[in-house]
């Protein structure tokens, strides 16, 4: 099964909440700086995130 950039990403920033949230919001900065990710890409995917309700 093939899994896009993006969907690569997104899972990576949810599996990254999972481990640092402790009940209190993350900051993306925070996320992409863990990841290695583009924070401008990285509020693209959670854009996403947020509409399919995540």
């Amino acid at each position: 099964m093939r899994v896009s950039t993006k969907g690569r990403y997104g899972l990576r920033a949810m599996v990254d909440l999972a481990l640092h949230a402790e009940g209190a919001p993350v900051p993306l900065k925070e996320i992409a700086e863990r990841q290695g990710l583009s924070e401008s890409y990285l509020e693209q995917v959670f854009a996403v995130l947020r509409r399919a309700g995540w």
